[in-house]
């Protein structure tokens, strides 16, 4: 399988925007944690995570393109078929039917919705959020407008209330913190 070092040089090349680059990080660190949850492979987890935006800069004014883009870029590394249906699953090109394909389709918005809740306090630090501070944000339909919240509830398809989600979601970017600026 590719390794995550190979995944961050692939990262480099086709990713130019640092906000990206910081949704890929949380968003692998948040599928990390779902896949300790659920006693999986964090590493494939992890890489699913890390590269499922690898296409954005080339696809971000044509999204029907977004996931297709990114097998084609990887098709000459060692990509498992697993993390292939993962991309293509978190945005909508394929049908989510195993356990990472639920995952990282409700995981890809929440990263941003958390970043969103930092920095609307200011001077607050992921250390400083709480739950219970997400689930108000969580029930205002204007805050983070482009974090799905349809996205995120789908967490109960595979086994986790919302509550629990947003707790290991939390967790997880609160580990990587420094690597994310906050």
């Amino acid at each position: 399988m590719l390794s995550r070092e190979k995944a961050m040089e692939l990262i480099k090349q086709h990713v130019k925007r640092k906000n990206i680059i910081k949704h890929m990080l949380a968003t692998e660190a948040v599928m990390r944690e779902f896949a300790k949850r659920f006693n999986e492979d964090e590493e494939l987890w992890g890489i699913a995570g890390l590269l499922h935006d690898l296409d954005y800069d080339y696809t971000f004014e044509s999204p029907e393109k977004h996931g297709f883009m990114t097998i084609e870029l990887l098709k000459d590394h060692d990509v498992p078929e697993e993390v292939k249906n993962a991309i293509l699953a978190h945005c909508e090109h394929k049908k989510r039917e195993k356990l990472i394909e639920k995952a990282i389709y409700a995981a890809d918005p929440v990263t941003g919705f958390i970043v969103a809740a930092v920095l609307i306090r200011k001077g607050t630090k992921l250390k400083d959020l709480t739950v219970d501070f997400l689930k108000n944000r969580f029930k205002e339909k204007s805050f983070a407008r482009g974090a799905s919240r349809e996205n995120m509830l789908s967490c109960e398809e595979f086994g986790l209330s919302l509550d629990e989600f947003l707790s290991l979601s939390l967790k997880a970017m609160q580990g990587i913190s420094k690597e994310l600026g906050l």
